[in-house]
């Protein structure tokens, strides 16, 4: 036995997922605080809860803890890749597109409106397109709207929170605006 295999395994940072949701959010996996919490975005410099808010999906900032309130506001929470790291850059290409087989079932399945990949990493790994810009993407995804906005994890330090929320809130204002 090796000490890998001494150490216990992470647990599984569960889906905040329910069938017909407007729109689901997908990180690209989950941070060590948040899989040992069980809450999404758990992290204290992780700006996701605060960008939701000020970017008008959530009438309060919602903490941590309470994050399965989302789904009252037609919103979910998933992962590409389940396996926890410190920083995303641990998970290689591979990875990513062998989850991505299991990741584009479980959409098809919930069926959300849209899908919002938060970072570029993860949709450029499942659509197997190198060059990706930010807001609508062209094709959609499993069914879904496809979307890219910037990652809110505090470790991303190329946008500022203003740059957040005005790129999160530009989703808001079209999902609002479609039928």
């Amino acid at each position: 036995m090796t000490e890998l295999d001494a150490q216990p395994a992470l647990p599984t940072l569960p889906d905040l997922l329910e069938p017909g949701l407007t729109m689901v959010f997908c990180g690209i996996n989950p941070g060590m605080r948040a899989a040992s919490s069980g809450y999404h975005f758990e992290g204290r410099n992780n700006r996701f809860w605060r960008v939701m808010h000020l970017a008008g999906f959530t009438p309060e900032q919602i903490r941590p803890e309470d994050g399965h309130t989302l789904l009252r506001y037609g919103c979910g929470l998933t992962t590409v890749v389940p396996r926890a790291t410190a920083q995303a850059a641990e998970l290689t290409r591979a990875e990513i597109e062998q989850a991505g087989d299991e990741f584009r079932r479980k959409i098809e399945h919930f069926a959300p409106r849209h899908v919002v990949f938060l970072g570029k990493m993860a949709f450029a790994a499942l659509s197997g397109t190198r060059t990706i810009e930010w807001g609508r993407q062209a094709e959609p995804f499993a069914g879904a709207c496809a979307w890219v906005v910037p990652n809110p994890s505090g470790l991303n330090r190329s946008f500022t929170l203003d740059a957040l929320v005005t790129a999160y809130r530009e989703v808001h204002t079209a999902v609002i605006a479609s039928p």
